[in-house]
């Protein structure tokens, strides 16, 4: 079969690979169909690991498929369902991973095409538990955003901030694939969006997208805006992911007592934060990285609902390198995904 694996830093290599053996006990085999692309495939695409790892290594992170076999012990599966894998090898036997809450796992072997193989191959083997379905009219390529950005979404807005109906939510870079999805998801549940973007075609996109107010970053103090158009309040939540470049006037734009989750540092992992206006005003501070496995499920729900992820580009597999270049120098508004 073919995969797509990491041989060293940005030498990536379209390869005939031998396909996996049957599924084990627990698991399901899975023919991949498309994969998405998420800056976490940047970063190890550069050599940016964090951790241990033994190359060559298949990439993607985020990726959906239908099922082509089944092991041993796995009910509720049929041959030729819709799936999406979790992103993560995760125990399920510690206390985080028996609570539905994967993205804690005291045991994790390791992060998709990052740590261990990913899904940029034609066959993948997975554990069932950590499978979630996906309905008939959810697409293949919108099912592969369903883990790493619309579920990483749905768990900073709804397990960390709690957004709730009728807030105002300030969602920073808005042409990301997790910030449109943001906009959507925080717009269908009547909330009022501020979206920020760097150039003034991403804000048109962002506009269209049901955003209410945009702001060109490059141009104007996103902060003052936000006071501004809440009369001085302050915003009810902050939707960063950004890091050091938005930090500071993220919080200067939340009202007493708001609530800022964070998930993301592409500008810069290190940033200063004044103490006394944190203290002082309240505010609430959410870190927040991946997603349980119920928020996949309310993802693909939601995308079957009509709620759908903003696709950029579609490229074949062997244009993967073409997507990350694309991804890297910010020349996207939504997702890049990949087809096999």
């Amino acid at each position: 079969m073919r995969a797509l694996r990491l041989h060293g830093d940005r030498d990536l290599r379209l390869e005939e690979v031998a396909p996996p053996p049957p599924p084990g006990p627990g698991e399901i085999q899975i023919r991949v169909r498309a994969v998405s692309l998420n800056h976490i495939d940047v970063w190890g695409w550069r050599g940016m690991a964090f951790a241990q790892r033994q190359l060559p290594l298949t990439v993607g992170a985020e990726a959906s498929g239908e099922v082509v076999a089944i092991g041993d012990g796995v009910t509720g599966w049929a041959i030729g369902d819709r799936a999406t894998p979790y992103g993560a090898r995760t125990c399920g036997t510690c206390d985080a991973c028996t609570s539905g809450r994967d993205n804690l796992c005291e045991n994790v072997q390791g992060v998709a095409g990052f740590h261990i193989d990913g899904f940029a191959r034609e066959v993948a083997n997975w554990p069932a538990r950590t499978l979630v379905k996906v309905p008939a009219n959810v697409t293949f390529e919108d099912a592969a955003c369903s883990t790493v950005t619309f579920g990483t979404v749905e768990h900073m807005l709804f397990d960390n901030a709690r957004l709730q109906p009728g807030e105002t939510i300030l969602i920073q870079a808005a042409g990301s694939g997790i910030g449109s999805v943001a906009i959507r998801v925080a717009k269908a549940l009547g909330c009022t969006v501020i979206a920020t973007a760097g150039d003034d075609e991403k804000c048109a996109k962002a506009k269209d997208l049901g955003a209410d107010h945009v702001v060109n970053y490059s141009e104007k103090n996103f902060s003052t805006v936000a006071r501004r158009v809440t009369g001085k309040r302050g915003v009810d939540v902050v939707f960063e992911h950004v890091g050091a470049a938005t930090w500071a006037a993220s919080l200067l734009s939340l009202r007493m007592g708001g609530r800022l989750v964070t998930c993301g540092s592409t500008s810069g992992v290190n940033a200063d934060t004044n103490l006394m206006m944190l203290f002082q005003r309240q505010l609430h501070i959410f870190g927040s990285f991946g997603c349980r496995i119920e928020n996949v499920r309310n993802a693909v729900a939601k995308m079957a609902g009509g709620i759908r992820p903003v696709l950029d580009t579609v490229v074949p597999l062997d244009r993967f390198s073409e997507g990350l270049e694309r991804l890297e120098s910010r020349r996207v508004f939504g997702k890049i995904i990949v087809t096999l």
